[in-house]
Parts: C-alpha cells; structure tokens; sequence
C-alpha cells in the first residue's frame, strides 16, 4: 500500500501538491505518459513492492521488513525535500501524530500479509478509506456501496475455509489507520508544504517500527543483501509511487485519482499471484470486485467538495 499518498477515495479532502519540486521533477521523466497511467504504474508498484516485502519475512520477519522500508524511506525523504525544524509546536504535534499513525498502518499491514494472502489484507485494508468517503452520508446510494463492501468482505472471509482471524484483525486495524492517516493527512497538508511535512512524519513512523524491527530482525537488518531488498521495497512502496502519483496529481482531478486508487486491492490479488504464488479462490476474486465496485461507486458518486 501507499503509505505517502496523501489524497484518497471518495469524499475525502482535497490535499495541496506542489507544483514544482525535486520528487515531482523527477517524475517528470515520465512526462509522455498519460497521468492515469502514472497513477496506475504507482498502485502497480505499491503492491509489487509488497509482494517483494513479503518474501522478505523469513529473514527478517515481517517487522523487520516495515522497519527497513520506514527508516530507508524516512532517509530518501530527508535527503530530497531537507525539511526545516523550525516548526511550531502544534505542526510538530501533527506531523508527529500523521508519522504515527503511518507507523502504526503499515506495522499491522505487514502483520496482516504475514498470515493472509496479499490481495486478501489489501481488500480489508481497503474498508479504511471507504468509510471516511461514505461515513455520515445520509444518501441511499452511499449506503448502497457500504452494504455492497460489506458483502464482499463477509464472503472473502467466509469462503474456502476463511482467513486466519488474527490477519484479519490486522488488515481491519490497519484499515482503521488508513482512515485516520486520511484525516490527519488534511491537518498536515494545511501546515506544511511539498513533502517536507511527510519527510519529518515518515522519522517518526519509521522511530515507531525500528524497536520492533530490531526486536525480531536483530543483526539480520545490517546483512547487505537484506539491505539492498529494503531499499528496494522502500523504492518500490514509497518513493516511486509517490513521485509519480505526485505528478499525475498536477493535472487529473481528485475524483479520478480516487476512481484509479481504488484499483489497488485486485492489483494487489494479482500481485500476489503472480509474484507469491498466492491463490485466491474464484469466490474471493468476486469479494475483491464488491470492495473494488463499491469504492467505484462511491468516488464516482460523492458529493463534490465546497
């Protein structure tokens, strides 16, 4: 998952980007390609960065892995947007909640793929988002798309045996930090500019894991090959997608970009089986298609902001 996109699905407020910048320089690399392609290439590269991740639990364990993502993109982040300090003490209070909550979020994502299959927790995961876009709508069709997630997740978990509860419970805990990291993401939108606010909040997130990581990883986390794959993970669920979503932002509306989003939990099923091997069974595919419809649905259908 995304764990810098700072604009979601449907409903949800209306962040600032820059305009100009070095991560949105460097995206503009890929100036030929049409913005909802950037979009796409991004979720395309959360979710392989993922799948990667995963394969990295039996050496470094699944906290091991989210440590080295946070901490080597904490690092990336500094070094491109050299945040300032000077802050007062209630933008330090936000960006220290925002890094927390992401510490939080990706910590039980990782927990979550660690015992359920990629596409599975990102489908969970994907409840977080879609109740901040529907919740205190009093419009039937709102209510409509809640019901139809529901469906979805109720058969997802249902079906070939179930999940395993315990990752269950920590794709539905990271979803509830993805719903909060949104809110928050508008605190820290309105204090601080470009990605140097994220920059600041990502050292916080990564403060967050490094006991966890170190706890369980130990020595492994300075083995040069576990490195050389962190860096990896973090290029691939940090810094690429935020570059190019950071571009594709600049000209497509946020209401496409939420449409385009809300892709990620098939992308991630077919991440993860064709990079994890892991198979869903054809009752799940159709659970993923409700969460994916219903975040359709209720990105297309919101009310537009005022």
């Amino acid at each position: 998952m995304g764990d810098v996109v700072m604009a979601q699905v449907g409903g949800t407020p209306e962040r600032r980007y820059p305009r100009s910048g070095p991560v949105s320089s460097a995206a503009r690399a890929f100036g030929a390609i049409p913005p909802p392609a950037l979009v796409l290439l991004g979720v395309v590269s959360v979710q392989v960065g993922a799948a990667v991740a995963k394969q990295l639990f039996t050496t470094a364990g699944a906290m091991g892995t989210v440590t080295l993502r946070l901490v080597l993109a904490a690092l990336v982040l500094l070094v491109v947007w050299r945040p300032s300090l000077r802050l007062d003490r209630r933008t330090w209070m936000v960006i220290g909640s925002f890094g927390l909550v992401l510490g939080a979020m990706n910590l039980c994502f990782y927990q979550a793929i660690k015992h359920i299959p990629l596409g599975a927790a990102v489908t969970l995961e994907f409840l977080g988002p879609l109740a901040v876009a529907v919740f205190g709508s009093r419009r039937w069709l709102d209510g409509l798309w809640a019901l139809l997630a529901a469906g979805g997740v109720l058969l997802l978990t249902r079906v070939d045996g179930g999940l395993e509860p315990v990752g269950v419970l920590f794709a539905l805990a990271a979803g509830a930090c993805w719903a909060g990291y949104i809110l928050l993401g508008a605190a820290l939108g309105s204090r601080t500019s470009d990605g140097r606010g994220l920059a600041l909040a990502m050292v916080f997130g990564a403060a967050l894991a490094l006991p966890f990581g170190v706890a369980e990883a130990g020595t492994a986390l300075l083995d040069p090959v576990v490195l050389a794959a962190g860096a990896a993970v973090a290029l691939l669920s940090s810094v690429v997608p935020y570059s190019l979503e950071l571009e594709a932002l600049r000209t497509i509306p946020p209401r496409v970009f939420g449409i385009l989003m809300s892709l990620e939990p098939a992308v991630a099923a077919v991440a993860g089986l064709v990079v994890l091997h892991e198979a869903l069974h054809p009752a799940q595919w159709v659970a993923v298609f409700c969460v994916v419809l219903a975040s359709i649905g209720a990105t297309r259908t919101a009310r537009p902001e005022v």
